[in-house]
């Protein structure tokens, strides 16, 4: 079989996979892992590797990317104090956790441990990111968990960095340098982010042509991390900062159209990139562990040890932090169910795999770096025991903790937001109608529909037939898109005084985008 075979072939089932997830309402990431699992067992497959730089530089950019733009600017100004604690300290603990649990019960060395510490330090944001989209969490606290999973990832890398360093070359840690080393990598990686969404942002605003605008989106993450990279700062963090700058700032950078295509085309992406590096880590594994030498057959006793060690750390720091940001905000007596999701939601993934993969080889000295396939084993199964374990059971828990959002509380919100629309549009339409800007019969046709919404009438009869004539139906258009401009300055305002969530904000102007889209050009 040819690599070309096999990667139509991982593609054609992962996507298969994926597909029925979503059809029967299981989480895909978990899925896809076991279901990577199961084939990498199979006894003809042998030797499934994939070079560090195929998920580091190929997969992680658009995937990271993605992540970031759906972070809501507005949230996570409101929930960048805990972000920050568990972004610095509870990597740190957690790395320290796991490099003291992993150097007693396998055979690391104290070095080594550190490094699988550190890989394993911070959460997964794609994974996190994938898990979360189907759970109705409230926005804080979905802004939270993906924030922080975004963020920490600078801390990780500089420890990893920092661990590698030491297993190499075998000198020892000087903190005072891993500080420096982390400003000019999360530092630098936020300022090359920044300059990235800002020319980006200048393009995007100059251009109207749907095929050039999903280049320059589909180019944008690979160029902010390479970017990055080249001037030695966080690859990841300027992905991150890109992301959220962009995704703040796109539905005023673009027509609906260009806005509507762009979302299709970098949706497509990140269903195929998400379901192939999730299957991949399952298939993996079974190859991974055939590597191992004869000492290290105790691997799976170390990947309980190391999975439990990341769980239980998580969530002895989330507890207490929840418990003082509670009764900071005057919150009453202190609940246990939001640092149980916070915590339960904080699933190892794709950054880990990347981080272990691009360990090297060998140390200065020209010696192999010892026990580096059982860092990858440790590494791979612990992503796949958090995967399956928390991903399977991060629903119920939602359910259980009794913070979902209820789908009734999502439609009132969108149909009280859908009312506040249609009246903004019947304002614009009285407007004109006293100034005598537009023709009366059509003024009126889209005060029906407009009234037709307000009473909840069928979508499909919002509006009449178009005129006929050429001209009326150019005059109508015309309107019609002014009308569309006055609902979505309305969903802006309502957004901005915190009446609806983003997600509602999202859903209604993808609607007015189809909406307008669909009048065609004049």
């Amino acid at each position: 079989m040819t690599d070309l075979t096999a990667i139509l072939l991982l593609v054609a089932f992962a996507t298969l996979v994926a597909t029925g997830a979503r059809h029967w309402r299981i989480p895909a990431p978990s899925l896809l892992v076991v279901g990577g699992l199961l084939v990498g067992l199979l006894p003809w497959l042998r030797g499934v590797q994939v070079a560090p730089e195929v998920i580091s530089v190929v997969v992680l950019p658009p995937l990271l990317h993605a992540s970031a733009e759906e972070v809501p600017w507005r949230e996570l100004r409101r929930v960048w104090r805990p972000v920050t604690v568990l972004a610095f300290g509870l990597v740190l603990v957690t790395a320290a956790a796991v490099g003291v649990v992993a150097s007693v019960v396998t055979p690391l060395s104290p070095t080594m441990a550190f490094v699988l510490g550190a890989v394993l330090a911070s959460t997964d944001p794609v994974a996190v990111t994938a898990l979360g989209r189907k759970i109705a969490l409230p926005p804080r606290i979905q802004a939270l968990v993906q924030s922080e999973s975004l963020f920490n990832d600078a801390t990780s890398l500089v420890l990893f960095k920092v661990a590698v360093g030491t297993a190499v070359a075998a000198h020892a840690v000087s903190w005072s340098a891993a500080g420096g080393q982390f400003l000019v990598l999360g530092g630098g990686g936020a300022l090359v982010g920044g300059a990235v969404a800002t020319v980006v942002a200048l393009i995007r605003r100059r251009t109207a042509d749907p095929v050039l605008e999903t280049v320059v989106a589909l180019v944008t993450p690979y160029a902010a991390y390479v970017l990055a990279e080249d001037v030695h700062a966080s690859g990841v963090t300027a992905v991150v900062v890109a992301g959220v700058v962009l995704g703040s700032t796109g539905h005023k950078l673009t027509t609906a159209a260009v806005r509507l295509q762009v979302h299709a085309v970098y949706g497509t992406v990140v269903f195929l990139l998400e379901s192939v590096v999730f299957a991949l880590i399952g298939l993996e594994l079974p190859a991974l562990v055939r590597q191992l030498s004869a000492e290290d057959r105790g691997w799976p006793l170390g990947v309980l040890a190391v999975a439990g060690t990341v769980i239980a750390v998580r969530m002895l720091g989330v507890l207490p932090l929840s418990a003082v940001m509670q009764r900071r905000r005057g919150d009453g007596t202190v609940t246990w169910r939001i640092p149980a999701v916070v915590s339960w939601a904080g699933t190892r993934g794709v950054m880990p795999l990347a981080a272990a993969l691009s360990i090297p080889l060998a140390a200065d000295d020209g010696s192999p770096l010892p026990h580096r396939p059982l860092v990858l084993v440790l590494t791979t199964g612990v992503v796949v025991f958090t995967l399956v374990l928390q991903g399977f059971t991060l629903a119920p828990v939602v359910r259980w903790s009794g913070i979902a959002l209820e789908p009734e509380h999502t439609a009132r919100e969108e149909a009280r937001a859908r009312a506040g629309l249609a009246k903004a549009g019947l304002e614009c339409l009285d407007g004109l109608d006293a100034a005598e800007a537009a023709p009366a019969v059509l003024v009126d046709q889209l005060r029906r529909g407009l009234l037709a919404r307000l009473d909840q009438a069928d979508a499909g009869q919002d509006d009449e037939a178009t005129p006929s004539s050429w001209a009326s139906a150019s005059t109508y258009r015309a309107l019609r898109r002014t009308v569309i401009a006055a609902e979505s300055a309305q969903l802006q305002r309502l957004y901005a005084d915190h009446q609806i969530s983003d997600t509602t904000r999202s859903r209604l102007q993808r609607s007015l985008d189809l909406e307008e889209a669909g009048l065609g050009e004049d």
